[in-house]
């Protein structure tokens, strides 16, 4: 915004669960583990209202509630599932957020929860606003309120519709239904102390937004900007960039590949239709300025004497061709955000709920297949030249099962980074070491997975309940440097437990690990559960002391007998490790 607020309300975070790799929203979310996802969720709540006790910066809209996460008949199927798995799962994240974010916004989805739609359901006054506290603006989606009639057949009419979402505690209506609902009061279908009641709600957004007073004591009163827009300052565009390479997952490195010697490769080859542009994601904004992966890789090797070629696709072997001229490859591949045919004379979206590749996904569209549509260039191209790093650009995971057997370096890195190609340049070149992590588990095969709709994720979703072995499992990334974990001390303490261990760093490098802290609970049937992380700078050759602190809060599973969540009695055994599948430590205590 320029000289003023012009952006009160975002429609953000995303709260909701990557459950499914088929989802065509998966980009949106932040993984398929609850705790991971709270974690987030809160956090970007805080970074999009402020700190400021009275006063909010903008407006958190968590969504959406609750467990939408198939694209395909979203606005007439049901999401059926327990109450455990409603507390513990599916509504953790939002929960995270309202508790540990201060958000009290949210938008309803459009499926059924156990064959209620979402935006007439008793859970919003029974849990969202009486049991949690929420009393901020609580929305429909747009749509949802006439597809209570069109879709889910759940009401006669719009009045009805209207009638029925007011009264379950909706208290921003996003399709146009003023003569409805000025009817339904005429009427006697709907009572002003209902809508009173409901108006108080976005009132309070708006007291909190300051925009009912002029108050000097509103810190967010003038905020904006005059001259330059932030993200055109150094300052923005390096921090941009390390957030780019901190998201950069190293997949596979075989024979130490990577990272390249920018002193002894002389001919790079760069191949793929996701090397010259950074594609704007579903609901991202397009950025102000670009740098493609194409353009980071010349850029870093310009004061060298390295020659950079690039094609996009293999059209008459000329992939081939110029990958075994090359003294390494770097195949850039992945789906396209707006699930777009390539076709670069001009620019075209796919319709509305349509997709151009069985692999792509994104609102509306679900995806068809797990399998990466460009997989057989990179066969090519290692063929051609064995020395072949794939850049994996992408949405999702995909079943790269060939790649991972034969290419020896890959990386996964998302969309829509300004940054992309220079920081993806900073992690090939070995400027920087990278240390992200898998937030879903990548499957070897379709087969892999219950049906689409199976929302029981026992039923082998996630790493807390999956059977099979994963391409990648949750929480799996490499780094540069190696790192062993020693000396844990697991203490108990008044109203949580404390755990302490040695993380050093025992390679050639600096680097970072991530820490992960898992909890088996006692009497659980999940495997394991996420219950803490941090991201650790290391020294090469040093030692560093971690600490982690789980909150007795934390150890509680919802208890359907008691209505609550509650310690199980028993010993709950504490897994220390770099992925859910690489446990370095473990201790178990009695709670």
């Amino acid at each position: 915004w320029k000289n003023g607020r012009n952006v009160l309300c975002l429609w953000a975070p995303n709260a909701d669960l990557g459950r499914d790799p088929r989802w065509g929203r998966t980009e949106e979310c932040f993984g398929e583990d609850p705790f991971l996802v709270g974690e987030l969720v809160a956090a970007e709540v805080r970074g999009i209202q402020g700190d400021d006790p009275q006063y909010w910066r903008s407006a958190a809209v968590m969504k959406h509630f609750l467990a939408n996460s198939n694209e395909d008949g979203r606005c007439f199927t049901s999401s059926d599932f327990d109450e455990a798995l409603f507390r513990d799962y599916y509504s953790y994240g939002f929960w995270k957020g309202v508790r540990d974010g201060g958000a009290r916004s949210l938008m309803c989805a459009y499926n059924k929860y156990n064959g209620v739609p979402c935006s007439v359901s008793d859970f919003i006054q029974e849990i969202l606003v009486d049991e949690w506290g929420m009393d901020g603006q609580i929305l429909n989606d747009g749509g949802a309120l006439k597809q209570l009639v069109t879709m889910h057949h759940y009401a006669d009419d719009v009045k009805q519709a209207v009638k029925m979402s007011v009264e379950a505690g909706i208290t921003r209506i996003l399709d146009q239904v003023s003569e409805e609902m000025a009817q339904a009061v005429a009427e006697g279908l709907l009572s002003e102390e209902i809508i009173d009641r409901n108006v108080r709600f976005n009132i309070r957004t708006m007291l909190r937004l300051g925009l009912m007073d002029s108050s000097e004591r509103n810190p967010y009163r003038d905020m904006g900007f005059s001259d330059v827009a932030p993200w055109e300052t150094a300052e923005h565009k390096e921090l941009a960039r390390q957030v780019t390479r901190k998201s950069v997952v190293l997949l596979k490195n075989e024979g130490e590949l990577l990272p390249l010697d920018i002193k002894e490769v002389r001919k790079i080859a760069v191949i793929g239709n996701r090397a010259e542009s950074v594609l704007k994601d579903w609901y991202g904004a397009l950025p102000a300025y670009s740098v493609s992966a194409l353009e980071g890789i010349k850029a870093a090797v310009e004061d060298e004497d390295v020659e950079v070629r690039f094609q996009a696709w293999d059209s008459d072997g000329k992939a081939q061709e110029l990958a075994a001229w090359a003294d390494v490859a770097i195949v850039c591949v992945g789906n396209h955000p707006m699930t777009s045919p390539d076709w670069k004379w001009e620019k075209i979206q796919a319709p509305w709920g349509e997709g151009t590749v069985a692999g792509d996904g994104r609102e509306a569209v679900d995806r068809r297949s797990l399998e990466l549509e460009s997989e057989d260039l990179i066969k090519m191209v290692w063929k051609a030249n064995p020395n072949t790093i794939v850049a994996l650009i992408s949405s999702f995971p995909y079943t790269i099962d060939w790649t991972q057997e034969h290419v020896p370096s890959i990386l996964h890195v998302s969309q829509c980074s300004q940054e992309l190609g220079n920081a993806l340049a900073d992690v090939i070149f070995g400027d920087y070491n990278p240390a992200g992590r898998t937030t879903q588990t990548w499957v070897k095969d379709i087969l892999d997975l219950p049906g689409m709709l199976d929302y029981d994720i026992r039923n082998g979703r996630t790493y807390m309940y999956f059977k099979g072995e994963p391409l990648y499992p949750f929480g799996y990334g490499l780094s540069y440097t190696s790192f062993e974990y020693s000396r844990l001390k697991v203490r108990c303490q008044e109203d949580s437990v404390r755990l302490s261990f040695d993380l050093s760093n025992t390679g050639g490098r600096d680097g970072e690990d991530v820490v992960q802290l898992y909890v088996r609970f006692p009497g659980d049937d999940a495997a394991m559960r996420l219950r803490g992380f941090e991201r650790v700078p290391v020294s090469e050759g040093e030692t560093v002391r971690i600490d982690l602190v789980v909150p007795f809060e934390d150890l509680k599973l919802w208890d359907t007998e008691a209505g609550a969540f509650g310690l199980a009695g028993g010993r709950y055994e504490f897994l220390i490790g770099a992925s859910s599948e690489d446990i370095r430590l473990s201790d178990s205590v009695a709670l």
